[in-house]
């Protein structure tokens, strides 16, 4: 019984992680392909790398997620965190539950209401204001809207698994709460501003609905050119840069776990020496 039950989970295992990557491989072997036509194999050829890297509107639909991505990562880390820490470290304070609802909203809120929500509000500030003009602007506050939620999550659960005793002790020894905020609270918590930083950024590089909704003429990011590229039509440039985007993820992850082997035997080799 036990030898059925996993021959069945491996059998399953085996086809959850080829429904995954199959297509994958797939992608990566047309990338190659010299024909126009997708399905077709028309020979190896790298032409479609070269067109891609020629295409000025594809260089500047990355140019312009890159910079969206990191104004909003790092606006989104220091607003998240300031929202994490008045969570746990400020008790029960009156507005609390609304403050809670209005942080974790954006996680649970379709993205086709958010996008649209935001779209009235800066059709609403340009009339009123002039401003902002809909593009790079817009695009990065409507990011920093729902990125800033999973930023002050990650915080949350980083500062209420922490602990007090450390900051407890900086106070009865006189440092005054703004020093120890920067000399201790900040320094514990950089390990999950880190993570909060680099998940924000890659919400803000795959994002297409609420970007859709928010850009303006000529700005349009990479998910929304790839959309409006594959919309008409498979395209083996496409192909080409998503075979990019995959070795580069691949790349980071494999260097993401040597360092973490290197980490532990490096923890092992001093408990050995210990």
């Amino acid at each position: 019984m036990k030898q059925r039950r996993s021959t069945f989970v491996l059998s399953m295992l085996c086809f959850g992680l080829a429904f995954l990557y199959v297509p994958m491989i797939l992608l990566i072997i047309y990338s190659f392909n010299y024909s126009k036509l997708v399905p077709v194999w028309g020979g190896f050829s790298t032409r479609w790398y070269t067109v891609l890297f020629e295409s000025e509107e594809m260089w500047a639909a990355l140019g312009l997620s890159l910079r969206i991505a990191l104004v909003n990562a790092t606006f989104a880390m220091i607003l998240g965190t300031l929202a994490g820490i008045a969570l746990v470290r400020f008790g029960r304070f009156r507005g609390r539950t609304l403050f809670t609802g209005l942080i974790t909203a954006p996680l649970v809120m379709p993205e086709v209401i958010t996008g649209l929500s935001l779209l009235l509000l800066f059709i609403a500030l340009s009339h009123a204001f002039g401003w902002p003009q809909r593009g790079f602007t817009t695009i990065t506050i409507a990011h920093i809207t729902f990125s800033m939620a999973y930023v002050a999550i990650i915080i949350q659960s980083r500062l209420s698994g922490m602990g007090t005793d450390l900051e407890d002790a900086a106070q009865d020894l006189g440092a005054r709460p703004l020093r120890v905020m920067f000399d201790i609270t900040l320094p514990l918590l950089a390990p999950g501003m880190i993570a909060g930083w680099l998940l924000a950024f890659t919400l803000s590089i795959d994002d297409l609905i609420i970007a859709s909704f928010v850009s303006g003429p000529g700005s349009n990011t990479l998910p929304m050119l790839i959309y409006s590229r594959v919309k008409v039509g498979l395209r083996p440039d496409i192909n080409a840069l998503a075979t990019i985007m995959i070795v580069m993820v691949t790349i980071g992850v494999l260097l993401a776990c040597w360092l973490m082997i290197r980490q532990k035997h490096l923890l092992e080799r001093d408990a050995n020496t210990k």
